[in-house]
């Protein structure tokens, strides 16, 4: 069920959402200040390809809360609430549910990325 949910989550978007955060990424990464933000978007696009076989786990130290916080200030309010707006268009039908609590899982992580791991679902 995960496959399908995953090639219907790519077929309406996903693709589309992972290849703007490849970008994005290789961008950031154009400078060595940038660096570390870019390997954030990598995550996030990883995470987009196939957010049904995947989950984040959030780890706690003062490095990744302060540089979330800077994060959240500059870009990741943008990044959340364009998940946001998916999740509830989403949920608007019953068969959109599972794609719009992705989207929700999403937004957590692209509001506050650092600190975070994507693990597979066993």
């Amino acid at each position: 069920m995960r496959l399908l949910g995953n090639i219907i989550w790519l077929v309406c978007g996903g693709l589309m959402t992972a290849a703007s955060w490849f970008i994005l990424g290789a961008v950031f990464c154009l400078t060595l200040v940038g660096i570390p933000i870019g390997i954030q978007c990598f995550k996030m696009a990883g995470l987009t390809l196939t957010p049904f076989d995947q989950t984040v786990v959030y780890g706690e130290s003062i490095t990744s809360t302060l540089v979330n916080i800077l994060w959240a200030i500059t870009f990741g309010w943008l990044f959340a609430f364009a998940y946001l707006f998916s999740g509830i268009v989403n949920c608007l039908t019953i068969i959109g549910i599972p794609f719009g609590i992705q989207s929700f899982k999403m937004m957590k992580l692209a509001f506050a990325p650092f600190g975070a791991r994507i693990v597979p679902i066993i």
